[in-house]
């Protein structure tokens, strides 16, 4: 800073530099400081805005330039909140509680607390990399007895990874997706097996017959393919055929349903 030249100094003595004067000296310094420690392209807490302006993500500051966000980044509040969210994160890392043991029989308490109690690791959330949709195949049955209306779904899994086990599935209400308005007319079923996506095929909100033989499930793994069949209860779907069947075979499909009795949708 020039020193001299002030009002009230001498020629050739420096001026004693006020408040102002003195946090500009200081920013300016602290600025080239950062410039040369600092890369703001790697920087997690640095944000422009829609407006043009800085913003520290950690700190929930504004600034008008760079020099500014990095004059804030070696202050004692940013350094402060760094200290502190590290901090943070080794409890989050290291936490480990105390197991607890049930009472014995005679009422006495637990030896599995304090320090000799067993330590809990952390439960680290799995991350899985999608590889796509499965391919899929949808046929609508009937009842040959009691001319109750269902699905058959086939769902290919070629590449299910070896830990996954069974795909799993379940049935899912309309009003707690968020990809299309909800309606009471449907439902969606769930299919899930990693790596693939999710799929849900749309069906409709009638009650399904979970008895035996009505409701389930089968995965083949020599094939890598996922069969499903279920029937709906209902007033579309539990009327009784004029003659019965001989055959015992009571599920086997028959001609498809008019087009507009049931919807199923899904897949790619």
């Amino acid at each position: 800073m020039d020193f001299q030249n002030r009002v009230g100094s001498k020629p050739g003595s420096g001026g004693v530099a006020g408040h102002s004067e003195g946090n500009v000296d200081r920013r300016e310094r602290l600025r080239k400081l950062a410039l040369e420690t600092i890369d703001l392209a790697k920087d997690p807490y640095f944000m422009k805005n829609h407006l043009g302006s800085y913003e520290c993500k950690l700190c929930l500051t504004l600034h008008t330039n760079e020099g500014s966000y990095l004059a804030h980044t070696q202050g004692k509040k940013h350094q402060t909140n760094l200290a502190r969210r590290a901090a943070r994160d080794a409890r989050d890392t290291n936490y480990a509680g105390p197991s607890m043991m049930a009472a014995s029989s005679f009422g006495g308490a637990g030896a599995g607390t304090g320090a000799n109690a067993p330590l809990m690791a952390p439960k680290v959330k799995k991350v899985a990399i999608k590889i796509g949709r499965p391919g899929y195949k949808v046929t609508k049955v009937r009842d040959s007895v009691t001319g109750q209306l269902g699905l058959l779904f086939q769902i290919h899994y070629p590449q299910i990874a070896a830990d996954a086990g069974k795909p799993r599935q379940r049935f899912m209400s309309a009003y707690e997706q968020r990809i299309e308005a909800p309606s009471r007319h449907f439902q969606y079923l769930l299919v899930a097996a990693e790596p693939y996506e999710t799929i849900a095929f749309k069906v409709q909100s009638l009650e399904i017959d979970r008895s035996e033989g009505r409701f389930w499930t089968y995965w083949d793994p020599d094939s890598k393919q996922f069969h499903m069949q279920f029937f709906f209860k209902g007033d579309r779907g539990s009327g009784v055929a004029p003659a019965p069947a001989s055959s015992a075979a009571s599920t086997a499909a028959a001609a498809p349903p008019p087009s507009s009795s049931l919807v199923a949708a899904g897949g790619p």
